[in-house]
C-alpha cells in the first residue's frame, strides 16, 4: 500500500522537476522543445484520451466522439474570445470563454450519451463515430460560425502572472496541473456512490436496475463527466495550436486518441497518459529514425507490437514486470 502511494508521488515530483532539469542536460532550444512539444503535448493528448479511458474502464463502453467533444470546447472558446481571427462573436475574455467552452463540451457529452445510451459494443462505437464525423462535416462546411476549412486562429490564451500562456514553462505547468486535478478527480469519483453504481452497471446492468438505480441516467451522466474532461483537453489543445481547424477533430485525430488509449491500457486512467507519451514521441521522431516517406509504418509496427505483447497495453506490461520481479500485485 505504501508503494502505491509513494510511486505516484515520486512520479509527480519528477514531472514537476523535468522542465528545470532538461536545460541542464540539453541545449536551451532542445529543452524548450521537449518541454512544450513533447511533454506538454503528451499531457494535453492524455487528458482527452483519459476521457475515453474513463468511460471504458468504469463504464464498460468506448466512445469515438471524444475528440469531437474536445473540439467543440476549443471552437467555443475561439468563437467567443476577443482577439481571435476571424472575429466570429468575440467580446469575451478568456476567464469567461474558457468556462463557457467547458460548459458546452459537458452539454455535448450529455447529448452524445443521451443519443447512444441504448446501444452497446460495436453499435455504440458506430453511433459515437457517426456523431463525431457529423459534427466534423458540419463545422468543415460552415463558414459563418466556424470559418470552414481554415478554422479560427490567434487563440493565444490569457496572460498568467504577466507571462504568456504559451511560454513553454507556463503551458507545461498549467497542463500538468490540469491533468493531475482531473486524474485525482476521476479516482475520487469512481469511489463515490455514483462511481460504484457505474462500475456495477458495467459488470451487471440488470442487477443494478433491479436495485432501483437508473442505468440510462448513470450512463448519460458518465458521458457528461467524460465531456468535461475532454473539454479541458480541447481548450488546452486550441491554445497550444494557437487556434483550431476541422482537421483537429477529423477521423485521423479520432483514431489517434483511440490508439493512445489502447496502447497505454484501458484498465486504469494513467494508461491514457502513458499511451499519449509513447504516441507523441514516435509521432515526433519516427520520420528521423526511419524512412521519411514510410515513418507511419514504424509507428504502426510499434503500436502493433505493444498490443500483441500485452493486450492490456503498457500498464499491462508494467504489471507483468512487477510480478516477474516479485513486486506487489495490483
Amino acid at each position: 500500500m505504501r508503494s502505491r502511494t509513494l510511486l505516484p508521488l515520486l512520479g509527480l515530483v519528477l514531472l514537476l522537476a523535468l522542465p528545470w532539469l532538461l536545460p541542464q542536460l540539453l541545449p536551451a532550444n532542445q529543452a524548450q522543445f521537449w518541454t512544450a512539444n513533447i511533454l506538454g503535448r503528451a499531457i494535453v493528448f492524455g487528458i482527452i484520451a483519459m476521457s475515453l479511458t474513463f468511460l471504458a474502464t468504469y463504464g464498460g463502453f468506448i466512445s469515438l466522439a471524444q475528440m469531437m467533444i474536445a473540439g467543440v470546447a476549443g471552437y467555443t472558446v475561439a468563437i467567443f474570445v476577443e482577439g481571435a481571427v476571424p472575429r466570429i462573436a468575440g467580446g469575451l475574455g478568456y476567464a469567461t470563454a474558457i468556462p463557457l467552452g467547458l460548459l458546452v463540451s459537458t452539454a455535448m457529452g450529455l447529448l452524445v450519451g443521451a443519443i447512444s445510451v441504448r446501444t452497446r459494443d460495436i453499435y455504440l462505437l458506430m453511433i459515437t463515430l457517426a456523431l463525431g464525423m457529423g459534427v466534423f462535416r458540419f463545422i468543415e462546411t460552415n463558414i459563418a460560425w466556424f470559418n470552414g476549412y481554415e478554422g479560427i486562429r490567434n487563440v493565444v490564451g490569457p496572460s498568467v502572472l504577466g507571462r504568456d500562456f504559451r511560454d513553454a514553462m507556463v503551458f507545461y505547468h498549467i497542463a500538468l496541473g490540469t491533468a493531475v486535478a482531473l486524474f485525482c478527480g476521476v479516482l475520487y469519483l469512481v469511489r463515490t456512490p455514483f462511481g460504484l453504481v457505474l462500475q456495477g452497471i458495467r459488470d451487471n446492468p440488470r442487477r443494478v436496475a433491479a436495485l432501483g438505480y437508473s442505468v440510462a441516467l448513470h450512463r448519460i451522466a458518465a458521458f457528461g463527466v467524460a465531456g468535461f474532461i475532454a473539454g479541458c483537453g480541447g481548450v488546452l489543445s486550441t491554445i497550444y495550436n494557437i487556434g483550431i481547424s476541422p482537421g483537429s477533430i477529423g477521423l485521423g485525430a479520432t483514431v489517434n486518441v483511440l490508439i493512445m488509449s489502447v496502447i497505454g491500457g484501458l484498465g486504469h486512467p494513467i494508461g491514457a497518459f502513458i499511451g499519449s507519451l509513447i504516441y507523441t514521441v514516435f509521432d515526433t521522431f519516427a520520420a528521423t529514425i526511419y524512412d521519411r516517406d514510410r515513418f507511419n509504418t514504424l509507428i504502426g509496427l510499434v503500436f502493433l507490437a505493444i498490443v500483441l505483447v500485452s493486450p492490456d497495453g503498457a500498464i499491462g506490461i508494467g504489471a507483468r514486470l512487477r510480478r516477474l520481479l516479485g513486486g506487489p500485485r495490483r
